[in-house]
């Protein structure tokens, strides 16, 4: 499997591609704000043609180049229907803060394909299986991505919903940091300790690291696969 990213824009949120190897289709996951450029770059280092673009949810810092992404590639952008709105009114999900420094408006245009998630259901997308999980806290619509390595090693797009020792922020519109906790105790943690969680932002971790260090974590009832309940 190639995976391959980069931190795009002043948010340096991480944009993915994932593939079953150079030359070969792929997926392009979190293309944020100044990301078509490096990712065009990355595209043909790797000679990938994308097939499709899938969203962890739909904060703009996530979303912003996915409408030139998606109709420059004529590919769909897929999306949970929880945060299908923000993709047209990104003001949706910002703060007070963020709408006041874009005047209170941001224009923006949904690409013109654009298919929902199901919480459960799998992608057969360029080649490879993805499994969505409904993950709501940071946003309503949060979902991972999850797929395996050929050695069986699960590779999880895990978005803002769980980072290298902390978590997604709640406190914007939509957000619930029990829902968040929830979500990470019933769809990540019970993962076996070698899943390879690639965040929104920041370095990549494991799920075993961050069930022995994350501190976000450390009061859940954790249901460890072959260990039990913590």
């Amino acid at each position: 499997m190639l995976v391959a990213g980069f931190p795009a824009g002043s948010f340096q949120t991480n944009c993915y591609v994932v593939a079953q190897a150079a030359g070969e289709a792929c997926v392009v996951v979190d293309p944020g704000q100044d990301a078509v450029e490096p990712l065009e770059a990355l595209l043909k280092e790797h000679r990938l043609t994308p097939v499709a673009v899938l969203l962890t949810h739909g904060h703009f810092d996530h979303t912003f180049s996915v409408t030139p992404v998606c109709d420059g590639h004529d590919v769909p952008a897929w999306i949970h229907p929880g945060d299908r709105e923000m993709l047209a009114d990104p003001m949706k999900g910002m703060s007070a803060q963020s709408t006041a420094l874009f005047g209170g408006r941001l224009e923006y245009r949904a690409p013109s394909e654009v298919r929902v998630l199901e919480d459960r259901s799998s992608l057969e997308l360029a080649g490879m299986r993805l499994q969505v999980d409904h993950t709501p806290g940071h946003t309503p619509g949060s979902v991972v991505f999850t797929t395996e390595t050929e050695e069986g090693v699960e590779v999880i797009l895990a978005g803002d919903t769980l980072f290298a020792g902390s978590v997604g922020r709640t406190d914007l519109p939509g957000g619930s940091h029990r829902q968040l906790l929830d979500s990470v105790r019933d769809r990540l943690l019970v993962r076996d300790d070698s899943g390879v969680v690639l965040p929104g932002h920041g370095p990549t971790t494991t799920i075993g690291r961050e069930r022995a260090s994350n501190p976000f974590l450390a009061d859940l009832e954790i249901a460890t696969p072959g260990r039990g309940t913590l």
